[in-house]
């Protein structure tokens, strides 16, 4: 069945909860203060029973000035309005705000009901239907019925009952896709049930014995009882009124404002980017960084207005602005949203969300400004593109790239399907289904092979760039995940090639000049010669009376080729001799279990400054291991 809620507005002592007991039966005044008062001062909630069979929920709102942010509150999930106007007073200041509220929340259906009628005549009833049509005019309720009635004499009711049938059957109906989000109205104790809240459910659905968070507080808990229209049911979709009962959750843990999702699904924020419209009421322009109070769902919160591309926004002016919170709230592309004054408070103007989780912009930077364009009007796959290109290698998931479009799953899986398809992103982990643009893949492409090419230019010698010397050029990478998988995808289209832990490109060989190869000859002959007593580095350089640098550099070419083995900074072993040394050494201690070192002194026929670097170079590779004042075969060596 259709789910419809049904909201008045309207200025203070107009009738609208006299209106709402005359159709529903029920009085949502339920405070003492509001009974004592005689004015709404909370929101206050009901159901009608139409003719055509639809049940309706009505959100019933305070029209006093003070009360005007609960107002705004109940607003949220509205699908269709009835403006109450008094025939005795005709529009007032509030009917004049709450017309603007609405419409900045995108309310775009309902009719105006002239209550009071039994208190005036015919000919000022005529008068006043004249004044509300000409100020109907020029907003969303343009041509829309007007509909006296008394909710003392009950005069006009029925007409009123049928007007809003027709409204509701003709209202499109919602679908229970998107995000379960539930802005929270209203917290409770109830004896026996513990914490209860209720809000219109805006989108998805919800069911017995999930699992629910708080948002922003992030507090997790299972639902325990739904209710709809006070009947218990087994799951809730968007456009019900909802009350849902948490288990050992405390009553002043959760607070009107908060919004009720499923774990994981929205993203707290400090900053967000919208489209701002500044009424024309407004008596002066808006200027840069001015504080507000921000509306969003029914959340309130303070912030500043950053205007990115002018110093003032005129009245009547629409323009992309960056507002900066006081504190978190959660929200999805497309929400509706209201600012209001401090002092004195007053509607100065709404408008959409286009980027909930953006980064932090500076003023007047034209990427900025190109950036937020990019997503006023982007189709599906434009803006699912556009937010994993803005995200570079922060990447994007799927989850969040929900917050961010506001698209339905089928929808996000199909526009998404299609981007794969044409090879736009990349998907780069499968679990978290997370996703990189191509163009960012194509910046890391350009950046690995220019830095490779130097690196190859600069150390001739060298047969690749250590990996990870290459890994630390990345600093805006930041897990190391995300840079292997980049790193793999240039290795399969053959860009590069990754051996042990150095990467070179594709096709690149060491080439030595002639006398680098005479140097490469006279470095391998002495190693080979001294087998295992060789000349420790500077030894090595005064023998052969080269340039430290060349000679440092042919022989880390012959360590990269293997041929020569690196046992500590300074010392270097022929890989031949070492080769020896291991199976001597390996098979001694399958004789005899374990070796001292004056064994192994004997064995090797060298003093102490190169058998301790030898015995801790086989304890390295994992050979032996150092048991006591011996060293043993290692299981997995003998193995």
């Amino acid at each position: 069945m259709k789910q419809i809620i049904l909201g008045t507005a309207g200025h203070i002592d107009h009738g609208k909860t006299s209106l709402v007991k005359a159709v529903s039966g029920t009085d949502t005044d339920r405070l003492q203060e509001e009974k004592r008062r005689g004015i709404t001062i909370e929101l206050g909630f009901a159901s009608i029973d139409l003719p055509s069979g639809l049940h309706i929920g009505v959100v019933d709102v305070p029209g006093h000035e003070k009360f005007v942010k609960n107002m705004v509150a109940g607003a949220t999930g509205i699908d269709v309005v009835v403006m109450i106007i008094a025939a005795d007073e005709g529009v007032m200041p509030q009917t004049r705000e709450h017309m603007e509220i609405c419409s900045l929340l995108g309310i775009r259906y309902g009719f105006v009901a002239l209550t009071k009628t039994d208190m005036v005549d015919e000919e000022w009833l005529e008068l006043v239907t004249e004044d509300v049509s000409d100020f109907m005019a020029d907003t969303f309720l343009a041509d829309s019925p007007i509909v006296p009635v008394s909710s003392v004499s009950r005069q006009g009711l029925d007409e009123f009952i049928q007007t809003l049938d027709r409204y509701c059957i003709a209202l499109p109906e919602r679908t229970a896709t998107g995000i379960f989000r539930l802005p929270i109205d209203r917290v409770f104790s109830m004896k026996g049930f513990g914490t209860v809240v209720t809000g219109t459910l805006v989108s998805g659905q919800i069911s017995l014995g999930e699992t629910v968070m708080v948002y922003p507080s992030g507090i997790t808990t299972k639902v325990r009882g739904v209710q709809v229209h006070d009947q218990y049911v087994q799951t809730a979709e968007a456009g019900l009124r909802t009350a849902i009962n948490f288990q050992g959750v405390d009553r002043y843990a959760v607070n009107r404002g908060d919004v009720l999702a499923r774990p994981e699904t929205l993203i707290p924020t400090y900053m967000i980017d919208v489209e701002l419209k500044l009424l024309e009421s407004n008596e002066r322009p808006m200027k840069n960084r001015e504080r507000v109070r921000f509306h969003i769902g029914t959340s309130q919160m303070p912030c500043h207005i950053v205007l990115l591309d002018r110093e003032a926004l005129e009245p009547g002016e629409t323009a992309l602005v960056q507002v900066r919170l006081e504190g978190p709230v959660v929200c999805v592309r497309d929400d509706k949203f209201v600012i209001r004054s401090y002092s004195p408070v007053r509607t100065l103007g709404g408008g959409r969300v286009l980027n909930p989780a953006p980064p932090k912009h500076k003023r007047f930077r034209k990427e900025s400004i190109e950036s937020i364009e990019r997503l006023c009007q982007a189709d599906a796959q434009s803006l699912i593109a556009a937010h994993i290109e803005m995200a570079g290698f922060e990447e994007r998931s799927f989850a969040e790239l929900k917050v961010l479009t506001s698209l339905g799953d089928k929808s996000l899986e199909t526009s998404m399907a299609k981007l794969l398809s044409a090879r736009t992103i990349i998907q780069t982990e499968r679990s978290q289904r997370r996703f990189v643009h191509q163009s960012t893949f194509e910046n890391f492409r350009s950046d690995v092979t220019t830095r490779l090419s130097a690196y190859h230019k600069a150390n001739p010698l060298k047969a690749g760039m250590p990996k990870g010397e290459l890994r630390s050029k990345f600093a805006d990478i930041e897990t190391p995940r995300l840079f292997n998988q980049m790193l793999n995808l240039l290795i399969k289209t053959e860009e590069i090639e990754q051996t042990d832990d150095s990467v070179r490109l594709a096709g690149h060989q060491v080439t030595l000049q002639t006398d680098q190869t005479d140097l490469k000859e006279k470095i391998l002959d002495i190693y080979a010669e001294k087998s295992l007593q060789p000349p420790y580095f500077k030894e090595l350089v005064q023998t052969i009376g080269t340039d430290s640098a060349q000679t440092k550099n042919v022989l880390m070419h012959l360590v990269d080729e293997g041929r020569i083995i690196r046992v500590k900074e300074e010392l270097f072993f022929h890989a031949e001799a070492i080769s020896r040394l291991k199976s001597q050494l390996m098979d001694f201690l399958t004789e005899n279990q374990d070796i001292n070192p004056g064994q192994f002194k004997e064995m090797t026929g060298a003093s102490r400054k190169y058998t301790i670097p030898l015995f801790e170079y086989f304890d390295s590779e994992n050979i032996t291991i150092r048991v006591g004042d011996v060293r043993k075969l290692r299981k997995k060596a003998g193995a």
